[in-house]
């Protein structure tokens, strides 16, 4: 008897520390868009996805994306110190011609990050792989992963996947390519931009995967983004990494950088517009707006995306001394757990956004400061506005969609930034992140 009340005992208790580590299935963020978007037909391009098993069961895990002959690449990576074995392979590959065609291979559920000499040998492994089945050189195979670092990339059940993958690359699998690499997502990202250049469409289509670890150094996460412009890779490029810093530089969920991130543009030069040799042209420029545009959509589902995320914030800063204290300011006030935990529980805790106003390094004069959450004018001139009212501040919080506006009133610097706010969910997720 006394055996079956100490079994009993352990099995209730075993019930409960599994009870304590269940973390509810992933719900779609509240903040999510209504659907995922029709992407169009990028000329020159094909994709396919496929289950590797890599870490879970019953899910695509890999894509593939096969790009024709001509096709230029253009990239930005993480200047993280302790970036992947495939954002250093990628790194040294990028300013390589397109004469012979390219391919990109993704894989999510293992990062191959800080694996050492295993991650360049899977990286190897995988690239020799790719190029046999599409009679490329593996000069031109660009890899990433992303998942839980530091655990070898079992890559041969990727290589494995490759027949399954080749026969069926299709020139309209990209959302389900989007779908492949997510992680902790909860809805695949995408976004499209059709622009005319010289009298002929040019079509853009990108997707996206990023949901923590945001708080970019170059780009976020994993990016990828299509389109059949015919231009220089010069001139992509340029363009490319001025926008990334007008998009994806200017995100923040939880204030880390990944050591995976990396965003590739491929032009697969197939559209009838003419080339753009010049990004400051303007072909160049109106090229630029249109794949600007694309970028931001993504930055922005990659926030409203953010693990645990109830709230979509922007933070605009204006009248700092320079642009790069603006920056400072909006970053300091994006990243503070204080501000984020404040904005989850709905409470127009404007002193937060003081402090974080102070411990920024930025130049601050408290006294010509003001503060608005949305239209409301919280503060001004060192102190609580007079017409300012908690009511209202507090009503303006319960908004999905949040805008705080901070006034250094010292020159003509401004930045804006956009992040979400910090909730107990975020705590769960990352927890139980390797369960």
């Amino acid at each position: 008897m006394g055996k079956n009340k100490k079994l009993k005992r352990k099995i209730k208790s075993l019930k409960g520390k599994l009870k304590a580590r269940t973390v509810a299935k992933p719900t779609v963020s509240p903040l999510a868009p209504k659907s995922f978007p029709d992407l169009p037909i990028i000329r020159g391009a094909r994709f396919a996805t496929a289950g590797a098993d890599v870490r879970y069961k019953g899910r695509t895990d890999v894509m593939l994306a096969e790009l024709t002959p001509g096709s230029v690449i253009a990239g930005t990576f993480t200047r993280s110190a302790t970036r992947a074995a495939s954002v250093l392979d990628a790194e040294a590959k990028i300013a390589g011609d397109g004469n012979e065609g390219a391919a990109i291979l993704v894989n999510s559920g293992n990062a191959n990050a800080f694996t050492g000499a295993a991650g360049v040998d899977s990286v190897s492994s995988i690239c020799a792989g790719v190029a046999q089945a599409l009679g490329l050189p593996a000069s031109r195979i660009f890899t990433a992963s992303t998942g839980v670092i530091g655990e070898p990339l079992p890559h041969e059940r990727i290589t494995t996947a490759l027949g399954e993958l080749v026969e069926s690359l299709s020139d309209d699998a990209l959302p389900d390519a989007a779908r492949a690499i997510m992680t902790t997502d909860t809805f695949p990202k995408g976004a499209s931009a059709s622009v005319d250049i010289g009298g002929a469409p040019v079509q853009i289509a990108g997707i996206a995967k990023g949901s923590g670890m945001i708080a970019p150094d170059m780009a976020t996460m994993l990016v990828y983004i299509f389109t059949d412009a015919r231009i220089a890779r010069t001139a992509l490029q340029a363009i490319v990494s001025r926008q990334c810093d007008a998009s994806f530089n200017c995100i923040t969920v939880d204030s880390d950088t990944s050591t995976s991130d990396m965003l590739l543009v491929a032009a697969t030069g197939q559209s009838e517009a003419p080339l753009i040799e010049d990004a400051s042209s303007p072909e160049g420029k109106a090229f630029s707006e249109a794949l600007g545009n694309v970028m931001l959509e993504l930055a922005h589902q990659v926030v409203r995306d953010g693990e645990g995320a109830t709230k979509f914030v922007e933070i605009a800063v204006s009248g700092a001394r320079s642009d790069a204290d603006a920056r400072r300011v909006a970053f300091a006030i994006a990243n503070s757990p204080l501000v984020k935990t404040a904005v989850a529980g709905e409470d127009p805790n404007w002193g937060r956004i003081v402090m974080a106003v102070g411990k920024s390094g930025a130049e601050a004069d408290r006294d010509r400061l003001s503060i608005r959450f949305g239209p409301h004018l919280v503060a001004y001139q060192g102190q609580v506005a007079p017409s300012y009212s908690e009511d209202v501040g507090a009503a303006y919080m319960k908004n999905e969609e949040i805008v705080i506006g901070v006034d250094l009133r010292l020159g003509v610097g401004a930045a804006t930034v956009w992040t979400c706010d910090l909730t107990n969910r975020y705590i769960e997720i990352n927890a139980d992140y390797r369960s």
